[in-house]
């Protein structure tokens, strides 16, 4: 379903929307690396390269696309995607796997295509976006956040946050941490961008892959599951921009009141003990509205709806529900800006 997001980005970047920061965790990470650090200069269609590229063709195309999403999703689970993931069961001496074995699905081969299209060394460029990825910590259940503006990131880092336990995806170990998929805390991290950019205001786009709404009623478990599973993984920002809003008030409040006091302490109408006392509150007043003073100025959120509801969709790699994916992408990125 990152292929959605392929199709959004296309639009961004046709409008010349540029970005500070990417963010993501999943496939939102791999997406995110790949415009941060496109190997060709051209991320919009580096980033479209890799989606095709993953694609399979031995599906056919003009199947419906329900069976087509469980025919390609079948395929995938059986024998695999030779650019994503390899399954155990063809590794040799693998014959008890459930037992030997943590995980069914080894990363291995997605961590090769994303150095074909992932220049890691030019993410400290300041000239591209600064790139945040996040993962989950398994021993700790704790998130693990990766910062190009900090961190040297290489490939590893953007494949722990990919490892979905659920799906039987490998875990990534990195240093003395073992990491699984960010989404397991939240699939959204815009909390972890506030927290990397606490001073600059921000104008934020938001990509939700899971539907927030679904007015059909799951008729059995296949789909109590597939719904569940959307509820789970939607975007949650809902509350993180409320509290945003209530602390701009605050801040707002805050910079009333120091002027307030600036203007009569400029003026000599403050005794020297308030003005004593007003000296030691400015590096707390400094800290709070200034060092940590960002505010959501404004958020775009672009959705991805559905018309059929199939619980193993994000393992269609057909290349006919790639292609419709990045064209569902460009048209409602494009019917989200007409709206601004």
């Amino acid at each position: 379903m990152g292929a959605y997001e392929c199709g959004v980005y296309k639009t961004l970047h046709k409008h010349k929307i540029k970005f500070d920061i990417v963010a993501g965790t999943s496939i939102g990470g791999i997406n995110a690396a790949i415009i941060a650090g496109s190997k060709n200069n051209e991320p919009a269609k580096d980033l479209e390269d890799f989606w095709l590229n993953l694609a399979e063709t031995v599906t056919p195309s003009f199947l419906a696309d329900k069976a087509r999403a469980f025919s390609s999703s079948m395929y995938s689970a059986i024998w695999g995607n030779s650019k994503v993931f390899q399954p155990i069961w063809f590794t040799p001496n693998s014959f008890n796997f459930l037992n030997d074995y943590p995980y069914l699905y080894d990363l291995m081969p997605l961590k090769n295509t994303i150095k074909e299209y992932v220049d890691f060394d030019k993410l400290k460029n300041p000239d591209r976006p600064r790139l945040i990825v996040t993962s989950t910590d398994i021993q700790t259940g704790k998130s693990s956040v990766f910062d190009s503006k900090h961190d040297i990131i290489g490939a590893e880092h953007v494949l722990a946050s990919a490892g979905y336990p659920f799906y039987g995806i490998s875990w990534t170990k990195i240093d003395d941490r073992y990491l699984w998929d960010g989404t397991l805390l939240s699939n959204t991290p815009l909390t972890e961008v506030i927290d990397a950019s606490p001073k600059c205001d921000k104008r934020v786009f938001i990509v939700n892959l899971f539907p927030h709404n679904q007015e059909v009623i799951p008729k059995n478990m296949i789909e109590v599951w597939h719904r569940a599973r959307d509820i789970m993984h939607t975007d949650k920002t809902d509350h993180t921009v409320r509290m945003s809003k209530t602390i701009s008030s605050y801040l707002e409040l805050l910079k009333d009141m120091h002027d307030i006091i600036m203007e009569n302490f400029d003026a000599n109408k403050l005794d020297e003990k308030n003005k004593e006392r007003f000296r030691k509150i400015e590096p707390k007043y400094h800290k709070f509205v200034v060092e940590r003073g960002a505010i959501i100025k404004e958020i775009i959120r672009i959705e991805r709806q559905e018309d059929i509801h199939f619980l193993f969709e994000d393992a269609d790699f057909s290349s006919a529900t790639i292609k419709q994916l990045i064209q569902n992408g460009e048209k409602d990125a494009e019917n989200a800006l007409s709206k601004i």
